[in-house]
């Protein structure tokens, strides 16, 4: 059974449905299609009204979420066929109360990119040796490349994809990314600006110019195997998106906010992290795993929201 919940957290929505739902007319209509899927000129015939009465209730009962249409091609061209969404809906009256907010953790582990570009210099490391060939993006496909801890490229981007299934049942007040992370110069060099962008669901959140490629001691939690002339460890930001705006590290750095984001329109959340093409300081990147740098963590993912309202009774 399909349902439905109306509350005051969305009046716009519960007005919209009371005012769909008080029209006999629209009541038959919705009547008529628990039967099966109908064209408007169907439903003409059936009610004895006129398609244009019945095709512009129709668009009544779609804005309001009660019925699905679509195109569907006939003798005289397209008609539109109608189902039913839903059937059965719960109104709650009372004025919700305020819900606790509540975080949750999501750990992505560097090598887990479900899409990359990369170009020279680039490499992955893993626990106790390289993954495939230094400088060859082809690497970046090898099958131990899941077990990544170090990767880096001058160019490009990796990209990977997080559970979405918390919009489902709760309302999404902010997301955060944190990850470890410093410019790529051959062996290692503080001074070497690169210009780091990140992407939410194809959304620009903004750029962090990282002051170099730091090396000159060993990172807390990189392996010893791992030459001290090398790349250690990174810096660890926090990137943060709200109702209004994007800050990192706490400090406002563009407008993006949630809504820009378009979370309800797919299963997964997207993260880019890269260099654009286009950047003034393209001195690649290095991304930590949980076992390399100075900060033992992959790229971690925090989601702070509150409960949907179920619209039911205690």
């Amino acid at each position: 059974m399909k349902h439905m919940e109306l509350n005051f957290y969305d009046p716009k929505r519960l007005q919209m449905v009371a005012r769909a739902m008080a029209s006999e007319v629209r009541l038959n209509i919705l009547q008529l299609l628990d039967e099966c899927s109908m064209n408007i000129a169907e439903i003409a015939q059936r009610l004895g009204l006129p398609m244009s009465t019945v095709s512009n209730n129709v668009v009544i009962l779609e804005e309001a979420g009660l019925i699905r249409t679509e195109r569907q091609n006939g003798v005289h061209g397209q008609m539109k066929l109608c189902s039913r969404r839903t059937d059965d809906i719960s109104f709650q009256l009372h004025k919700p109360q305020r819900k606790r907010l509540s975080s949750f953790f999501y750990q992505m582990p560097i090598g887990h990119y479900t899409d990359c570009r990369v170009a020279p210099t680039c490499g992955l490391l893993g626990l106790q040796s390289n993954i495939g060939e230094q400088d060859d993006p082809t690497a970046f496909y090898d099958e131990d490349r899941f077990n990544a801890q170090l990767l880096w490229f001058q160019q490009g981007y990796v990209e990977y994809r997080f559970s979405n299934q918390l919009q489902k049942d709760h309302i999404i007040k902010c997301i955060e990314i944190s990850f470890e992370a410093c410019s790529e110069a051959p062996n290692y060099r503080a001074d070497y600006p690169s210009d780091i962008t990140v992407w939410l669901n194809g959304v620009e959140l903004g750029t962090w110019r990282c002051p170099g490629d730091f090396g000159g001691r060993q990172g807390h939690y990189t392996p010893d195997w791992w030459s001290l002339s090398s790349t250690q460890y990174g810096l660890l930001k926090r990137w943060r998106v709200n109702e209004h705006d994007c800050t990192l590290d706490d400090v406002p750095i563009s407008g993006v906010n949630l809504e820009q984001l378009a979370l309800a329109d797919r299963p997964y959340i997207t993260l880019r992290i890269g260099i654009r093409p286009d950047a003034v300081n393209q001195g690649g990147i290095n991304l930590f795993g949980e076992h390399f740098g100075d900060y033992q963590q992959a790229i971690i993912m925090r989601v702070d929201c509150i409960e949907k309202d179920t619209g039911k009774g205690d």
